[in-house]
């Protein structure tokens, strides 16, 4: 994953404007770009940051070879100072960031970057790429676990995934959302997410009887009996034959790992599948489903009483089949001239499409006394918010409905990635990412991580940067 060169993995436009810059002058000019999102997928009430690891690592590895020097030379539309500048790229910009697992809502920075306009203007798409990408599997993992109710899920979607990066990353973010585990082998040794997997159905159909098949498997891994169980039919052959080769185990001393139904109706046969394995003496007999899985068929399934312990999700999670895109954009917010942030405000006729000006960064307020994430507050980067004293939020849609909140804490959410082009940041292990976006989702209310309807989290803007974005769009319309 760490050996190729994706520098020129770009929108062309990013190498036009970079070649106009430098013959106009504008390319050391220093900017501030934003990367954030406009809406949740699946009309959630929240997102899971994820994607920042590839970020540093494409940018750690930012070069442009001679290969690609010539190819941009054959175009015969770049300058020769340009191209030059490429030969002898060195990345200088800062990078703030959330990190990755943070929970995370429309219209905050979840990124930062402030440096040369040609280099902010260059990384712009692998920026986007990585993010959207992973956040957008984190958060439909993160909503199909929640369904799941405590029951392990495992992420089994490799083959229906948009290309290997699609597989890979997408196994990665589905960890980082709370999946305990991936089919694909190759996330295990890239990522550390533990590959879980037993037998297909041309297992069973390789062997005369499905018996047989079963037998064949336990003598190979008879500590790890997890027994396909839909090939022929569930409940008059795969049971039954399944108990068979535990009543077997168990006189070795070795207790049954399970049976997986992957058709049928799920919660009928599972319910008679439990009611067959406790009778025949192994209620520790777990049982395992999957088939085209979402939240919301899980949700149905547990409400219907399905007996499952963990579930096997494919497409419809490495996929996000439901809503495929999470709309992350990149945008100019600001520009520095003689040491001045002059802040910079993109229009338009659609009100969800103007963005906050200046240089900022999202605030994060906790109550004292429950922990619970109350508000975010989008600052100017030299604001603080008192928290000796209350602090009047406000939903930008609905200036009206204002909330006066005390007893908070309050944290910045970015932390610092590259200063002067040099990473700064530790990157954390994969299970650390896990744990703590599992706890930084628990301070937020269940109210907005239902999956219908949600409740609104407040996403305001301080009073500064609110005055800010009216005296522009004033300017504006002179």
């Amino acid at each position: 994953m760490n050996n190729r060169n994706l520098s020129m993995l770009v929108d062309f436009y990013e190498m036009t404007m970079g070649n106009g810059y430098l013959l106009h002058g504008q390319g050391e000019k220093t900017v501030y770009f934003d990367m954030f999102f406009r809406r949740v997928p699946d009309g959630g009430g929240y997102a899971i940051f994820a994607g920042l690891e590839q970020v540093i690592d494409y940018i750690k590895n930012l070069k442009f070879t001679d290969e690609d020097i010539e190819y941009l030379k054959s175009k015969n539309i770049f300058s020769d100072q340009f191209l030059e500048y490429l030969k002898n790229f060195r990345f200088i910009c800062d990078i703030y960031s959330v990190p990755e697992g943070t929970p995370v809502f429309p219209g905050e920075p979840l990124i930062t970057v402030k440096g040369p306009a040609i280099q902010a203007q260059l990384i712009e798409t692998m920026v986007l790429l990585s993010i959207n990408h992973q956040s957008l599997i984190a958060t439909k993992a993160s909503r199909i676990v929640r369904a799941a109710d405590g029951r392990p899920v495992m992420e089994f979607g490799s083959r229906r995934a948009q290309g290997s990066d699609g597989a890979i990353l997408g196994a990665r973010a589905s960890y980082i959302g709370g999946c305990c585990g991936t089919a694909c082998t190759i996330a295990d040794r890239e990522f550390n997410v533990p590959a879980l997997g037993t037998m297909a159905h041309s297992w069973i159909q390789l062997f005369p009887t499905e018996l047989e098949a079963f037998e064949a498997y336990a003598d190979v891994y008879p500590e790890n009996c997890v027994f396909l169980a839909d090939t022929y039919n569930v409940l008059k052959s795969g049971v039954p034959n399944a108990i068979k080769v535990f009543e077997k185990l168990a006189a070795k001393g070795i207790r049954p790992g399970g049976i997986r139904i992957d058709s049928g109706d799920i919660a009928y046969l599972s319910k008679k599948a439990r009611k067959m394995l406790d009778e025949a003496g192994f209620p520790d007999c777990k049982i395992v489903v999957s088939n085209s899985m979402d939240e919301y068929i899980i949700r149905d399934l547990l409400m219907q009483g399905a007996k499952i312990d963990s579930f096997g999700v494919g497409e419809r999670l490495v996929t996000s089949k439901s809503e495929p895109v999470f709309g992350g954009v990149y945008k100019l917010t600001a520009i520095e001239e003689n040491g001045e942030i002059i802040p910079k405000i993109k229009l338009s006729e659609n009100a969800s499409k103007i963005t906050n000006p200046g240089f900022k960064k999202p605030v994060r307020l906790f109550c004292k006394k429950t922990g619970m994430a109350l508000a975010d507050v989008i600052l100017m980067h030299d604001e603080e918010i008192d928290e000796t004293k209350p602090y009047e939020i406000f939903d930008p849609e609905f200036t009206y409905k204002r909330k006066k909140l005390e007893g908070f804490t309050a944290k910045n959410l970015q932390v610092p990635i590259f200063i002067n082009g040099e990473c700064v940041y530790s990157l954390p292990s994969i299970e650390e990412i896990r744990d703590y976006s599992k706890v930084q989702l628990s301070y937020i209310w269940d109210e907005v991580k239902r999956f219908e309807n949600p409740h609104k989290y407040y996403v305001d803007l301080s009073g500064k940067l609110w005055d800010l974005k009216q005296r522009l769009l004033n300017e504006s319309s002179m």
